[in-house]
């Protein structure tokens, strides 16, 4: 039981987050729903349906302002400088579960956590006093992934409800109490789909070469491409061409076969440590590379400043900069994330 503590739940208007309610007033939690208002055109209707149906306070809160100065920006930067960003995760960490925290305090009064429908686990390591971020039960859904940049203060006021679940049975809870986001069709974070609009920051047109710098053709803008891309590059080279690499100082999108893809060596950035704290090098550990990539062996080698070199055992494909790598456990515990170097 929870003791009558209070919850704010981030209500998005979707199966998992009015889920979530559900299961923490049934643990004896005060509800209150609150919805991240992040561009022009988005609609808090189905969030505030949501609250209504479930009798429990509403607040729509305006973030248009730091979603536009902070995630938009960091959007537009990154694709400048040849890398590709990895919005939701700069979300999650400085507005979901920083600035949004905040300003519902502000509107709502004190507060004792924050939960979301993430599937995902946190726990408290009694030994250390860490709080430590694991999978959750779904097998199609390592949301672990982009709460990975989490900070301890962050980590510890947060509530997963659904870290035991399925998406069946998340779906079957909200069928039975009513709720018409029961069969409500998954929906793409309001980041992912909004990309487009933002990808106009780079040099314009410049030349595709290959590895020796031979020109291939020419390029839109840096900016339209990503390392692993083979759609829409207009390439007649006699074999299957992907991008390889982004040289944004000579505004140049270098391409290849396959196999200039793999390697076996990295270099992160950023870190932000999880369930271990810095340990000695090397380290042997489990990383992915991007949210649908499978978490494979690899060593931290060494360390030099705040970058840290990884060599996988077997080569990964596509390591692509700006993208989130992760490492995990054998038991699904982040133990640090940051982002890949370029």
């Amino acid at each position: 039981m929870s003791d009558n503590k209070t919850v704010a739940v981030g209500l998005s208007g979707g199966v998992d987050s009015s889920v979530a309610v559900i299961l923490l007033r049934e643990q004896g939690y005060e509800v209150t729903g609150v919805h991240m208002h992040l561009t022009e055109g988005d609609s808090s209707e189905d969030a505030r349906r949501v609250a209504e149906f479930l009798d429990i306070p509403f607040y729509d809160i305006d973030m248009r302002d730091a979603y536009r100065d902070r995630i938009v920006e960091y959007i537009r930067s990154d694709y400048a400088m040849g890398r590709t960003p990895n919005p939701c995760v700069r979300c999650n960490r400085e507005l979901k579960f920083g600035l949004f925290w905040d300003r519902a305090l502000e509107a709502m009064g004190n507060c004792d956590y924050f939960a979301t429908g993430h599937y995902a686990h946190v726990e408290r390591d009694e030994t250390t006093g860490r709080y430590l971020l694991r999978k959750g039960q779904h097998g199609d859904k390592d949301q672990a992934y982009f709460l990975s940049l989490l900070s301890q203060e962050q980590l510890g006021r947060v509530i997963f409800p659904l870290g035991d679940l399925e998406k069946p049975r998340v779906r079957e809870i909200a069928g039975k109490a009513g709720l018409f986001t029961a069969q409500k069709r998954e929906s793409q974070d309001l980041c992912v789909g909004e990309y487009r609009q933002f990808i106009t920051a780079g040099k314009g047109p410049g030349d595709f070469v290959d590895r020796v710098g031979t020109v291939l053709g020419r390029h839109q803008g840096i900016e339209q491409y990503t390392v692993g891309q083979r759609r829409g590059l207009n390439i007649a080279a006699g074999y299957p061409v992907y991008v390889t690499a982004i040289d944004r100082e000579n505004n140049r999108v270098v391409v290849g076969p396959d196999d200039d893809l793999l390697t076996r060596e990295l270099v992160v950035c950023g870190i932000n440590w999880g369930a271990v704290q810095e340990p000695e090098l090397p380290y042997r550990t489990n990383g992915k590379i991007r949210y649908r990539d499978k978490a494979a062996p690899c060593a931290i080698e060494k360390r030099e400043g705040d970058r840290y070199f990884i060599r996988f055992d077997e080569p990964k494909r596509a390591v692509t900069p700006g993208q989130l790598a992760v490492f995990y456990d054998d038991r699904g515990f982040v133990e640090m994330a940051g982002f890949i170097e370029g």
